[in-house]
């Protein structure tokens, strides 16, 4: 993928700039046998509630190039609540990284619990698939600094992985 010129709006925005919310019910098409959400269905909201705060951010077309960290630590119901939380925590020359919580909520009790998180990180690209620069993000808290702090390690990490993968790949 080729750069291409920069959009016109290139201003740092704030994290809370891009945060999202999404919420639905797990409905019993959505689950197994054993009346859970299914996982794909999990990585499937995460993936849309992740790329609605990297569109806010970016006002770009984006593709997910990544996601990491993402373990399920606490099964939910049919009948509970989903709520997705996304929001960025780290912009990169032409990617961000978009970190994305995932809660269960009981619907008679209220009670919430923290189900799953995991970071994606989104490219931006225009209609003919080249990459485009985002706005920088501007970080306003001692949080913000942190978490964009350790979307760059993950950053590092996730790309010595590529190249040993890329490496350890005969050639065709």
């Amino acid at each position: 993928m080729s750069d291409v010129p920069a959009p016109p709006d290139l201003a740092a925005k704030p994290a809370s700039a891009s945060c999202t919310e999404m919420v639905q019910i797990v409905l019993p098409n959505d689950a197994n046998p054993l009346g859970f959400i299914l996982g794909g269905t999990v990585m499937h909201l995460i993936d849309i509630a992740g790329a609605i705060a990297g569109h806010r951010h970016t006002r770009t077309r984006l593709v997910t190039a990544a996601v990491d960290g993402l373990q399920f630590l606490h099964p939910i119901n049919v009948g509970d609540l989903i709520i997705l939380k996304a929001c960025v925590t780290c912009a990169f020359r032409t990617s961000l990284e978009v970190e994305v919580e995932v809660f269960s909520e009981e619907t008679l009790t209220g009670a919430r619990r923290l189900t799953s998180r995991a970071y994606l990180t989104y490219v931006a690209v225009n209609q003919e698939g080249g990459t485009v620069p985002v706005p920088p993000l501007r970080l306003e808290t001692e949080t913000d600094r942190e978490r964009a702090a350790a979307a760059e390690r993950r950053r590092r990490e996730r790309l010595e992985a590529r190249r040993r993968f890329l490496d350890a790949m005969p050639e065709l």
